[in-house]
């Protein structure tokens, strides 16, 4: 269920869910991780949605600090589906108010496969360049790239081959030493789905299905994610 997204008269019966589910105990926010950064409170997300106050939901910081992690959930005693609405509420954002650089990097995430745009042929560079320097201290190292049959099909979070290029390296260097079989697509390997982080159901869904694609067309039987 996506509260925000309903009508006048859908929203009503479920604000007046909420006001009867709801008991303002404070559980959830006794377990937020971040409770009382930037005034985030559920209670009070909760309280405004009772109202009816979607858009100072949806201008507000609450759905940005909300890690999503649903401890809130967890602890409520009466099932309140907190997660729900504070998504909700970041999928209603204009997109070019979406804080910092996330809508940026969906939108470069669609056009070039990765977050931060870095282009097929640099990164199958930067593959081959850190393979052979890895070649150096594990003889026959190489970065397998679109290896079909291959057992594990390993994803990248894009900030590593961006600016941390070494952090590859361990998850490589336990590969090689377990003998593991695994292999890196050369387009679409993006692990991090920024899709999913700003309510852009959309972008996650196309980035999802080209993953998909990779690890069926590469016919390999697991898929490694960076978080």
């Amino acid at each position: 269920m996506e509260p925000l997204l309903l009508s006048k008269r859908e929203r009503r019966k479920l604000a007046s869910k909420y006001a009867e589910l709801c008991l303002t105990c404070g559980t959830c926010a006794g377990g937020c991780p971040v409770s009382g950064i930037e005034g985030l409170d559920p209670r009070k997300v909760v309280r405004l949605a009772v109202l009816g106050l979607d858009q100072e939901i949806i201008d507000s910081k609450f759905p940005w600090v909300c890690t999503l992690c649903g401890r809130c959930e967890y602890a409520c005693p009466m099932g309140v589906d907190l997660v729900t609405l504070l998504r909700s509420a970041r999928g209603l954002r204009d997109r070019d108010k979406v804080p910092g650089v996330l809508h940026k990097g969906v939108e470069m995430c669609l056009n070039t496969g990765n977050n931060v745009g870095i282009p097929k042929e640099d990164f199958l560079f930067l593959l081959e360049d850190i393979g052979a320097e890895l070649a150096e201290e594990l003889p026959g190292f190489e970065v397998p790239v679109d290896q079909k049959g291959a057992r594990l099909l390993v994803t990248i979070n894009s900030k590593e081959p961006f600016a941390e290029p070494e952090d590859m390296t361990f998850w490589w260097k336990i590969f090689y030493a377990a003998g593991e079989s695994w292999t890196v697509p050369s387009e679409n390997w993006e692990g991090v789905n920024w899709g999913l982080f700003t309510g852009d159901d959309a972008a996650l869904k196309e980035i999802v299905s080209r993953i998909v694609k990779n690890y069926k067309e590469l016919e390999c039987e697991y898929l490694l994610l960076p978080e």
